[in-house]
């Protein structure tokens, strides 16, 4: 199947031009049924199928990635229609995604500053289930001692806030020099540093609880290794 190389008018209707270049964000980018439907089957998957990590707990679709190349498993059909949909928005540059990471962050969970690394295309979309939460993003450290201490409060830029069932992509700066994370917190407080108010709808000095939210991380991995090409072990 054929995708557009460049962003579709579609998504360009999105962009949320409050923050840095560049971030795409669709409130309600599926339906309450198929976030439901979506859920139902993350919680289906094997036990094997989780791994436990300090703070969370995740899946892997699609293959593991790795400098040398992923090994590529075809993806479920319920996850290829949502892939194959947000491939049509243009958003890998007429590339399929061929990854989506599962992540599962109970009341209390988030995760560290951190960037997603080369060994994806520099586009990252994230569709979000079962809750919102803030995604918080910073300033990478930097190599000038003139800067002085670089705690996460100075590197601190903005925050967007992703409400259930939406899609967020970002590109450009926003992948390639910005750091992202999520508050280990139970509930989150809307500030004026939260730039995309509007087509979250959202309103300054709301207070919103968080439940147990599930992200798919959709990505395509360009290194790619197909089973048949790898060297004989016998």
């Amino acid at each position: 199947m054929a995708y557009p190389c460049e962003i579709t008018e579609e998504l360009k209707e999105h962009v949320v031009t409050t923050a840095a270049p560049t971030v795409y964000y669709i409130s309600d980018f599926i339906t309450e049924a198929e976030e439901q439907y979506l859920l139902q089957e993350v919680y289906k998957a094997p036990k094997p199928k989780w791994t436990q990590l300090s703070g969370r707990r995740l899946q892997n679709w699609g293959g593991l990635p790795h400098p040398k190349g992923m090994l590529a498993e075809k993806l479920p059909d319920w996850l290829l229609k949502y892939t194959n949909r947000i491939s049509a928005l243009g958003a890998f540059a007429g590339k399929a995604a061929n990854h989506v990471l599962v992540n599962e962050y109970k009341p209390g969970q988030g995760i560290m500053p951190h960037e997603d690394g080369p060994l994806y295309h520099p586009t990252v979309t994230t569709i979000s289930l079962g809750s919102h939460t803030l995604l918080d993003f910073y300033r990478p450290v930097s190599q000038s001692e003139a800067d002085g201490p670089q705690t996460e409060e100075k590197r601190f830029l903005f925050s967007l806030l992703l409400q259930r069932r939406s899609l967020l992509v970002l590109q450009d700066d926003m992948y390639k020099h910005l750091l992202h994370g999520i508050q280990n917190t139970c509930e989150d407080t809307v500030t004026e540093t939260v730039v995309n108010l509007s087509s979250a709808a959202a309103h300054l000095g709301q207070t919103l609880t968080r439940d147990t939210r599930v992200s798919l991380t959709i990505r395509h991995v360009p290194k790619v290794l197909r089973a048949n090409l790898l060297p004989n072990r016998k």
